[in-house]
């Protein structure tokens, strides 16, 4: 394990060489993180470690990416997945339009879940699903759709137990050890690189998800990402967080209504 001064000093050389600020990340997950990075790459002393990120952009780009990779399933938590299937979708249906933000989407695994809850409620067509990450990597399997089809299994009874009907294999194209999930579900995608740590507001949505992201963050950073949520939803419209997650300390508690007993808050005023 790398020690706290070691931390801040890659934290530093790390904004102060390529302009990425971890400064507001949480220390306890990020020195988790960084440690395995440190050991994985087979580093024995810090100062080598710390030389190769300075030296070496790609490197550098190498481990961003390792530190910002969130794990992340299919229908994740069914419980949340069948009250947003029950409850939120049925009043986002009455909209012409659906606009949806999954911030933080990982491989995106979340994004194609909630596309195929879509598809079963007759609204797929009217949703256009934007789904960001700070991690470029993650954003190309995302793009892909192809996901490891020895985690199918699981995902499937995720889905079952999310209220999902149908079968659940009628959604991709198993192939080589891997399910590619059908097209008509990513055409009404829009993956692109978004730093919630510096970067504005971008559109207005109806719902927001930002599931198990905020919880590597310090308070202020956490405070900060929910006002850029607030200021990108429009009134009436939800946003969903992790499980460890709450809007309660980030902003006034007059504009947002708990909904149901998920992590899920309504925007009841502008």
């Amino acid at each position: 394990m790398i020690e706290d001064i070691e931390l801040e000093a890659l934290i530093n050389e790390v904004y102060e060489y390529y302009g990425f600020d971890f400064g507001s990340y949480s220390r306890a997950s990020l020195k988790r993180r960084v440690s395995r990075v440190f050991t994985l790459d087979g580093f024995k002393h810090f100062h080598d470690f710390l030389s190769k990120v300075r030296t070496d952009p790609e490197y550098c780009k190498k481990m961003i990416d390792e530190i910002t990779v969130n794990v992340t399933e299919m229908f994740r938590d069914p419980s949340f997945y069948m009250t947003l299937r029950k409850e939120i979708l049925p009043l986002l249906g009455t909209k012409p339009f659906i606009r949806i933000w999954h911030a933080g989407c990982s491989t995106g695994e979340e994004v194609y879940s909630m596309a195929i809850m879509l598809k079963e409620e007759g609204l797929l067509h009217k949703s256009i699903l934007y789904a960001t990450d700070i991690n470029a990597t993650v954003l190309e399997t995302a793009k892909s759709g192809i996901f490891p089809l020895r985690m199918i299994k699981d995902y499937a009874d995720n889905y079952r137990e999310a209220g999902g009907q149908e079968d659940f294999s009628d959604y991709y194209i198993a192939n080589y050890g891997f399910a590619k999930f059908n097209e008509n579900l990513s055409e009404k995608m829009v993956f692109s690189q978004h730093n919630l740590v510096s970067d504005t507001s971008f559109n207005e949505f109806d719902l927001i998800l930002c599931r198990n992201v905020l919880i590597y963050f310090d308070n202020n950073l956490q405070k900060r990402v929910v006002n850029l949520f607030d200021d990108s939803l429009a009134v009436l419209g939800f946003l969903a967080l992790g499980t460890k997650e709450t809007i309660k300390y980030s902003i006034s508690q007059t504009k947002y209504k708990q909904f149901d007993k998920e992590k899920i808050w309504r925007k009841i005023k502008e």
